[in-house]
């Protein structure tokens, strides 16, 4: 991984950053008895191995060795979902004691917390773990979670390609049936790993060195409080760069030229290091 796409705190921008990726060309088995479509090619990525397709994860529903989790608002998950998904809401791994704003409020688990979450809800280290939420609905807690797995060492966790808007673009089977965990013992995490993670002393002291990248609307940035932020507003010296565009009409990551491209306007080469919240 490049040095400029360490530092950040959360979001799906965190693996759109990572992955800068594009749209490919593998045909859908005929013998499906869903209209032929093209794959998405997620070859094009630079760490391919965060992604999984719709095509590959429909193929895997049902499987024992898949735990498929769902990052979307309660109730959405109670709505629609992909069939076996979990629902987890978004801060299945982080800590809420207090609100928002108060310390400590949102950041991960301490790592024993977070196993004992993990194992409650049967991921382990061997099985693959696919994240997905409703991409158009925010706020991309697929990508927060996959996010905080992956700084606990876990690299059996990947996030579905267009999350569940693209999927029932395709035509790919969603229910109402609630799915229930499988508990597990014995999952093991790593340390934390620091270089994933900024600070809020580190975004203090590196005001006016690295570039800020503000992810919210438009409105959030100039002050807007509707999404529960304590205090209206935005950090010293941020850009505002809406996260969905990274993103093409249909959910899937724009192509790694477009992303670069839009980055750039925004003061960022691909090995600058900066900050996104």
């Amino acid at each position: 991984m490049k040095k400029g796409f360490r530092k950040r705190l959360l979001s799906i921008v965190l693996c759109l950053a990572l992955l800068l990726g594009v749209v490919g060309c593998q045909s859908q088995p005929k013998s499906s008895g869903i209209p032929e479509t093209k794959e998405f090619d997620i070859s094009v990525y630079q760490n391919k191995d965060y992604l999984i397709t719709a095509e590959k994860l429909k193929a895997m529903l049902g499987s024992e060795n898949l735990v498929l989790v769902d990052c979307n608002n309660p109730s959405i998950y109670a709505s629609e979902h992909i069939p076996g998904a979990i629902g987890v809401g978004f801060h299945a791994f982080a800590d809420k004691i207090g609100k928002p704003g108060d310390p400590g409020w949102g950041i991960i688990k301490q790592k024993e917390d977070l196993q004992k979450t993990l194992e409650s809800l049967g991921i382990d280290n061997q099985k693959t773990v696919v994240f997905y939420s409703d991409v158009f609905k925010g706020p991309g807690a697929d990508g927060r979670a996959v996010w905080q797995l992956k700084i606990a060492g876990m690299n059996n966790v990947k996030m579905l390609v267009g999350g569940l808007s693209y999927w029932k673009s395709l035509g790919y089977p969603i229910t109402a049936e609630v799915a229930q965990p499988k508990p597990v013992a014995g999952v093991v995490l790593k340390d934390y790993d620091q270089s994933y993670i900024a600070t809020k002393d580190y975004v203090f002291n590196n005001l006016g060195k690295q570039v800020m990248l503000d992810v919210r609307t438009e409105g959030e940035f100039q002050g807007s409080q509707k999404s529960g932020e304590p205090r209206g507003g935005h950090i010293q010296g941020a850009i505002n760069m809406l996260w969905l565009d990274l993103l093409n009409k249909d959910g899937t990551p724009k192509s790694p030229e477009e992303i670069t491209t839009l980055m750039a306007a925004k003061g960022v080469k691909p090995t600058d290091e900066f900050i996104v919240y």
